[in-house]
């Protein structure tokens, strides 16, 4: 109970946090962009949803995309999301992003070979320009461990209120581990930039995760006399990408 209780003030007070910085960030006319991604089952949906609880509706857009539409197929790659861009004064969170290219849609067969060489070349410029006109990006990688995710797979299968989290995708995650793991490394290695950093998080332990995360953001978007009271995220749970990352066990194999 005593943890519990602890969890419950720390989210409340991070909360209260997130809404001095979204009042600041109106104010000024900043853009910011949240990025999360990570394997399925890493705990994007409850991290978002703790995170945006009491932020305006107005100013705040969280995107997940469907797949995308026969038109769509045919357009520009980045062209679909850049509608979805923020704002003066918005924030927004993407509930996976243009690196679906990086990830899901190689080892699903949704891209070509080329198609995905292409994108790991392009998207450093992308976010360069996007950060050159004054948006802020936040990359998220949320790391679960291979035997958390079958835990989280049966308990949506077990779950009837998790029936709507069930996607066709959710049958090959394990047995395409590896391949998402391959991937994973290339996007991460190629993409990781000054400009656009990746944030990676572990996820096996959701709370932790969620306080980790929201410390992160507070500290990267806030101001500094909001950021400097804000406690540092568990470096065993939060830590900026290195490429040492790939072969040193920080990252889930």
């Amino acid at each position: 109970m005593a943890k519990d209780h602890s969890y419950s003030r720390d989210i409340r007070d991070l909360q209260i946090d997130l809404v001095r910085y979204q009042q600041a960030a109106i104010e000024s006319g900043e853009k910011a962009l949240v990025i999360f991604e990570g394997r399925d089952t890493a705990g994007k949906d409850g991290a978002i949803k703790r995170i945006v609880e009491h932020l305006s509706v107005r100013n705040t857009r969280v995107a997940a995309l469907p797949k995308p539409t026969d038109r769509e197929r045919t357009e520009w790659y980045f062209q679909r999301y850049v509608r979805y861009l923020p704002a003066a004064g918005e924030l927004v969170i993407l509930n996976r992003s243009w690196y679906n290219r990086g990830g899901v849609e190689p080892v699903m067969g949704f891209c070509t070979p080329h198609e995905h060489e292409i994108f790991l070349r392009d998207a450093p410029a992308f976010e360069a320009m996007l950060v050159e006109n004054g948006i802020r990006i936040v990359k998220l990688w949320l790391d679960v461990s291979k035997d958390e995710q079958a835990k989280r797979l049966k308990a949506r299968k077990d779950d009837p209120l998790k029936t709507l989290k069930i996607s066709a995708l959710d049958a090959v995650a394990q047995k395409k581990w590896d391949d998402y793991t391959d991937v994973r490394d290339q996007m991460l290695r190629r993409t990781h930039t000054d400009d656009a950093p990746w944030t990676i998080v572990h996820t096996d332990k959701k709370k932790a995760a969620r306080l980790a995360i929201m410390r992160h953001l507070l500290r990267t978007l806030a101001s500094k006399d909001i950021a400097k009271d804000v406690e540092k995220p568990d470096p065993n749970v939060l830590y900026k990408f290195d490429v040492d990352a790939l072969t040193d066990g920080r990252l889930e194999r």
